[in-house]
């Protein structure tokens, strides 16, 4: 386990330095890591070329008859076939590695990665061997299937060379989100991802705007200022003799750029819904280009982004951002991230990660229609949102667009209207009483107005702007008087250790803008 942390550690947090600075291809370590899982399975197969393998090494197990010190160059060994296995998880480590920025820091995170990994590792392997030891028959029948643990590795190993599961890894939906939102989505953290950053925008508005899709809340079209050209691209894909694309050349149409890597799993989810729209408006004067931000060193290498365009269907430009030089133009920091530009070059939506695809649709419609009027445009696409609600209240906005959990009223229209509760509300819905203005992606309440949920979450959070108080009470206790002011924000109204069905009752004063629910 200590060869295994250490080899690992190093190889991950200086690999890409040492690959770049000796001009080797930045897919070797992954390719060795592969090479070396196969050939630990031929080993396995074939008693010959085991004792081959095995020859350099027998001078450490005669003097070390514990197999200590062998068992410390399988774990070196190990360590490299560790790598390719490692997945999108190291995203952090491998994003240092990738702009050859690696030092101690760098290396250190990668060593604490590698001892969490290590410890289940550790765990399951002295239960297996206690095991084997209290069951001589079994430990004579490990010896026999040995030759199929062979195999097993050998197809695992041409699996992660040949991408065989990402199909599997696309159909499976990501169940890890929420809890991705609790570390990502705060505030304290949200501050501390952008102090990171070691350029600064020009575009004060694109900080603003940044900052509320960071909390992956839907606010209809703003207006985030002009969009930063290209800057730092390596190579163009899927243009006309791969040559550069300038924003400005592209005025007077609808542009949504893409920041993607082609083997991140939430890149490969969103893609499809990407595809489509690009296939259904381009025509349309809708253009998509894709940025594909590398995470891992082997993302930096032209044919595998080539190869990764072709396999996941990309027929829209690409612009390789090797240097991530137009990924910090933006002030970007997720993969994947959608900014959304109008046809006169100002960014007029930004959106985080998956889901969300229907309202993004729907903006990306509203825009066309803005720069063409006599535009006739299909019936929206089609393709299925994967993005995982089961457990949880479903995200619910209170804009005449998706009002569709509204109780107690049977259409709801843009103006003026006094509404009243229903006699019931049933989870998962909300109702409006007293006066409310609608608008197309929010309501405002005039003084006295209330809204009722009924929620099955352990968090919920809801987007407020405009000016004065909400009276919150959980199940008919009071609980917390909010004071609204300003541009649209984020406000935790229930968080809890565990989930729970509840009634939020809300009672505002008049100037309120009630933008939507999300929940945890």
């Amino acid at each position: 386990m200590a060869g295994l942390v250490l080899s690992f550690g190093l190889l991950t947090a200086l690999g890409s330095v040492i690959l770049s600075s000796l001009h080797l291809p930045a897919n070797l370590l992954r390719d060795s890591g592969i090479a070396l899982l196969i050939l630990f399975g031929v080993s396995l197969i074939s008693p010959k070329i085991e004792q081959l393998l095995e020859r350099p090494f027998q001078r450490f197990a005669r003097s070390a008859p514990s197999g200590t010190r062998s068992g410390f160059l399988i774990g070196l060994g190990l360590g490299a076939v560790f790598v390719p296995c490692a997945g999108p998880v190291l995203a952090t480590i491998s994003v240092l590695g990738a702009t050859h920025r690696a030092n101690l820091y760098s290396v250190l995170l990668s060593l604490f990665f590698a001892v969490g990994a290590a410890i289940p590792l550790f765990i399951i392997a002295m239960i297996g061997d206690r095991f084997v030891e209290k069951n001589r028959r079994l430990s004579s029948l490990t010896r026999k299937i040995r030759p199929l643990a062979g195999v097993f590795l050998i197809v695992i190993a041409l699996i992660l060379a040949f991408n065989v599961a990402d199909p599997l890894q696309r159909w499976i939906p990501n169940y890890t989100s929420v809890l991705q939102q609790k570390v990502e989505g705060n505030s304290y953290t949200l501050h501390a991802l952008r102090s990171l950053s070691h350029k600064k925008s020009n575009n004060g508005n694109l900080n603003t705007c940044e900052q509320m899709a960071s909390f992956e809340q839907i606010l209809g079209l703003q207006k985030c200022g002009t969009a930063p050209n290209f800057v730092g691209i390596t190579n163009w894909v899927n243009t006309p003799g791969d040559k550069p694309l300038n924003l400005s050349a592209l005025r007077g149409h609808v542009v949504l750029i893409d920041y993607y890597t082609y083997s991140c799993i939430n890149c490969q989810r969103s893609l499809p819904h990407v595809e489509a729209w690009y296939q259904r408006y381009h025509r349309y004067g809708l253009d998509v280009i894709g940025v594909q931000a590398p995470e891992f060193a082997f993302e930096h290498v032209l044919s595998n982004i080539t190869a990764g365009a072709k396999s996941l269907g990309i027929k829209y430009p690409i612009a390789v951002d090797n240097n991530l030089a137009t990924w910090d133009a933006y002030l970007n920091q997720y993969w994947p991230a959608e900014y959304l530009i109008d046809a006169n070059g100002v960014i007029r939506h930004v959106a985080y990660g998956e889901g969300g695809y229907s309202n993004d649709e729907q903006l990306i419609r509203k825009l066309l229609i803005s720069a063409n009027p006599a535009a006739s445009l299909p019936a929206p696409t089609s393709i299925p949102d994967r993005t995982p609600t089961r457990g949880i209240s479903p995200e619910t906005y209170l804009g005449s667009e998706r009002s569709q959990y509204l109780q107690g009223s049977s259409s709801v229209s843009n103006g003026s209207s006094t509404y009243s509760f229903p006699g019931s509300l049933t989870t998962g819905n909300y109702a409006l009483n007293g006066g409310w203005t609608t608008s197309n992606q929010f309501v405002t309440s005039s003084s006295g107005a209330q809204l009722e949920l009924g929620y099955q979450a352990s968090d919920v959070y809801l987007v407020l702007g405009g000016k004065g108080t909400v009276r919150e009470s959980i199940n008919g206790k009071y609980v917390k008087t909010i004071t609204v002011q300003g541009f649209p924000t984020l406000y935790t109204l229930l968080h809890s250790a565990s989930r729970a069905t509840g009634a939020l009752k809300l009672t505002f004063s008049a100037g309120v803008q009630v933008y939507d629910f999300t929940f945890g």
